[in-house]
């Protein structure tokens, strides 16, 4: 199930993720508050476990002022979740609440269109990452796709994904290649590391452009749904497949 959300925002922060992330759970919340209690609480404390979904963010006709985006055009949400309840859960909740308001800042619902999902159909596929992917190594440091070790730790996680999600890991494992993927360094506010290090902001190093992927067609599909990599519920590892 993809959605594409079209928002009016005159301002955002450069860290934007955890705002999105903010307004996930206030739509779950007003849609459905014994599911948002289920998906974010585990006996009374903060469930951590990754959800299924990834997202992204389109921004057009703007400059970034200090740390903040100045948007004069629109802002573009794409959401993806291979979960049909979490997906009906959530569009009925964007459809419900028209404002949401994150910190100083403010924005209003537009449009929730349904998007077609493409069918996977082969056993190798091009995407293309529309929010960039994080892969990490066993130390947690962020690699890219020239370190060897960044295939291995792909299928790990995403092994993990599959496991979380269906209940069991990839079929076989996956072939990686990099068309042209870049890297870039996305700031994320976490309260933790803000806490520990006095710094405002995480800079994840990622990487955002095309790559294909061989493996098991079932795989690739759940793939494509569920987006590729670490932190993809925190607006990472969002995808789309390149005709």
């Amino acid at each position: 199930m993809r959605l594409k959300i079209d928002m009016a925002i005159q301002k955002m922060p450069v860290a934007y993720n955890t705002m999105f992330i903010s307004a996930i759970k206030e739509a779950i919340k007003a849609s459905d508050p014994e599911y948002y209690e289920k998906l974010y609480f585990y006996e009374g404390k903060s469930n951590k476990q990754t959800k299924n979904l990834t997202f992204s963010v389109k921004v057009s006709n703007y400059k970034i002022v200090g740390e903040e985006f100045e948007i004069n055009g629109r802002v573009s949400w794409f959401i993806s979740t291979p979960d049909l309840e979490l997906g009906l859960v959530l569009y009925n909740g964007l459809m419900h609440k028209r404002k949401f308001v994150y910190k100083n800042y403010e924005w209003t619902r537009i449009r929730v269109d349904l998007l077609k999902e493409r069918t996977i159909e082969n056993e190798e596929v091009v995407f293309k990452a529309l929010s960039p992917i994080c892969i990490r190594n066993k130390e947690g440091k962020f690699i890219g796709p020239e370190n060897p070790e960044y295939e291995t730790e792909l299928n790990y996680i995403t092994n993990e994904t599959l496991k979380s999600y269906r209940g069991r890991g990839l079929n076989r494992p996956l072939s990686f290649k990099s068309i042209n993927l870049k890297k870039i360094v996305v700031k994320e506010t976490l309260r933790d590391f803000m806490q520990k290090t006095g710094k405002s902001y995480l800079g994840v190093n990622a990487y955002r452009g095309m790559f294909s992927l061989a493996g098991d067609q079932e795989d690739l599909m759940a793939i494509y749904q569920l987006g590729l990599g670490f932190k993809r519920s925190q607006g990472f590892g969002n995808l789309d497949v390149v005709e």
